[in-house]
């Protein structure tokens, strides 16, 4: 199941995928979407997730490397803003999409799941 949705993701243009590497070992990584849309004269906008680096290789620079690429494709890709959502609630994370160029109050952001997954 795994290689098939790869497959899918990878054979799509607007889904990117950073990675980052010590030697050939993945210790971080984020997904770049980049949404057509119909207004904003028809200019798309970006959506990253799954910002992830590795617990023994944080406070290194991966991070802010990952969303530097991502926001740098995102803006040679003519959007008009990217989003960045994450469900960490601590007050360094925010810090560090902050200082990466990202505004906490710029927007309101609401997730509706299936009545399955919620967590009531």
């Amino acid at each position: 199941m795994v290689e098939s949705v790869w497959t899918e993701l990878i054979g799509n243009p607007r889904y990117r995928y950073y990675g980052a590497f010590v030697s050939d070992q993945l210790v971080g990584s984020c997904t770049l979407t980049v949404v057509p849309n119909l207004t904003r004269g028809c200019r798309p906008y970006g959506v990253i997730e799954n910002v992830v680096t590795h617990a023994q290789h944080r406070r290194r620079g991966f991070g802010r490397a990952l969303l530097h690429a991502a926001l740098a494709e995102a803006w040679s890709a003519n959007c008009y803003k990217v989003m960045l959502f994450t469900g960490r609630k601590d007050e360094a994370t925010f810090k560090f999409y902050a200082a990466a160029g990202f505004d906490r109050e710029g927007k309101q952001a609401f997730v509706a799941k299936p009545a399955a997954l919620r967590q009531d």
